[in-house]
C-alpha cells in the first residue's frame, strides 16, 4: 500500500502544470474544482417546454437524450415543473443562496425601537416611584417641599 505523504513534502516541479512531485518520486495529480452550473429563468423555461415538446411526440428515449444534452437530472426537471406551476415564469428566476433574512431593515429596526423604548418605560416608572416616595418622606418629617417653577 502507498504513502501518502503530507501537503508539506511535496516539491512544485517547474515543468508540470498541474502535477507535483512528492519527496520519494511519485507524481501527485491534482484536478481543479468544477463550477456549478446557474441556469437563468429563460433556459429553465426553454428546457421545460422542449421535454414537454419531447413527451408530446412519442419517441421512446427522447427527453431522456434531452436530460443527458442539456446535463440535467430528470428530479431538477421535476422541480422545475414544480416552479413554473406554482409561481409561473417568474418563479424559475434564480434566487439568492442561503438563509433568507427574518426581519426586514423596517422590521429590525421597529424591533430595536420597541426594546428601547420598553427600557425607557422601566426607568420612568422608577424615577416616578422614588418620587413618590420622598413626597411621603417629607410628609411624614414635617418638611415642606421646595416649590416649582410650575407648580406657581
Amino acid at each position: 500500500m502507498p504513502k501518502f505523504s503530507r501537503i508539506s513534502d511535496h516539491v512544485p516541479s517547474p515543468n508540470s502544470g498541474d502535477q507535483q512531485r512528492r519527496v520519494d518520486g511519485a507524481t501527485l495529480e491534482t484536478v481543479a474544482k468544477r463550477v456549478r452550473r446557474i441556469f437563468s429563468a429563460a433556459d429553465k423555461l426553454r428546457i421545460v417546454q422542449e421535454a414537454d415538446s419531447c413527451l408530446a411526440s412519442g419517441k421512446r428515449g427522447a427527453l431522456g437524450a434531452m436530460l443527458r444534452r442539456e446535463g440535467i437530472y430528470s428530479s431538477q426537471l421535476m422541480d422545475w415543473r414544480a416552479q413554473l406551476g406554482a409561481h409561473g415564469a417568474v418563479g424559475l428566476a434564480t434566487k439568492k443562496p442561503g438563509r433568507k433574512p427574518k426581519f426586514t431593515e423596517a422590521e429590525r429596526l421597529n424591533v430595536e425601537l420597541t426594546k428601547r423604548n420598553a427600557v425607557l418605560e422601566k426607568k420612568l416608572r422608577i424615577a416616578n416611584a422614588l418620587i413618590d416616595l420622598q413626597k411621603k418622606a417629607h410628609e411624614v418629617l414635617g418638611i415642606a417641599l421646595p416649590e416649582s417653577e410650575e407648580d406657581s
